[in-house]
């Protein structure tokens, strides 16, 4: 299985680097049976994060012929709604809507990218999955309308306004479209794809080398309903 984990301007490295250390382990783990990259839509680049200027490098470009799966990160920012301007703090300078999560992720809509996920989301060969806001930037691109999903606590209201079936949940498994909720989600979510694709051995191996273990049920859309309590 190779991921590819695609880098975008303002991306949450945290999104980024969980997610990482988990499937690069995993691939050690199971005499390479994993491997992953950090990618982007243009090309092999430096990508600014949106936390401290903090830049990862993304070796490769994002290919559909070559990824298994791809993995979407979410954005780094001030949580709010665009439009909303907050006030200034101390010592931070003025600050600018430009800097609020939503717009940021926006901004992606503007890239190469919501047509190559789009591709990706459209072949049975490539899973996708999301850590955090990642679920949005499909969202915001219309391809989650139907879908189960899960982001960050503060995006459930803006992710089910999309038309997609917002779940609360740590990780949510809807076949093709695996994704993470809150940033630490990206362990937890890292670890259940190596449980899926490679085996819970391995899974459980990484598990105890990070001395983490994972949080929350993986929900699936799947058995009865639950009755009200």
């Amino acid at each position: 299985m190779h991921v590819q984990i695609v880098l975008f301007d303002d991306f949450d490295p945290l999104d980024v680097i969980a997610p990482y250390e988990v499937l690069h382990a995993g691939g050690a783990a199971s005499d390479g049976a994993v491997s992953v990259e950090l990618v982007s839509a243009e090309g092999p680049r430096e990508v600014i994060s949106g936390t401290g200027g903090l830049a990862l490098r993304a070796t490769g470009a994002l290919d559909l012929e070559r990824a298994d799966m791809i993995l979407v990160p979410g954005a780094s920012g001030l949580a709010g709604t665009p439009g909303e301007v907050p006030e200034e703090e101390v010592g931070a300078g003025e600050r600018t809507q430009d800097e609020f999560i939503p717009v940021r992720l926006g901004r992606i809509l503007a890239t190469g990218l919501p047509a190559l996920l789009k591709q990706a989301m459209a072949d049975p060969d490539i899973t996708v999955a999301t850590v955090c806001g990642g679920s949005l930037v499909l969202a915001m691109a219309g391809l989650l309308e139907g879908r189960h999903a899960t982001t960050h606590h503060l995006g459930l209201d803006m992710l089910d306004a999309t038309g997609a079936h917002a779940v609360r949940a740590r990780v949510v498994d809807d076949g093709d479209l695996i994704t993470g909720a809150g940033v630490t989600s990206g362990l937890d979510l890292g670890l259940y794809l190596l449980e899926r694709e490679v085996g819970p051995r391995v899974a459980h191996a990484v598990e105890e080398l990070f001395a983490y273990e994972r949080r929350g049920t993986v929900w699936r859309p799947q058995g009865p309903a639950p009755t009200a309590f």
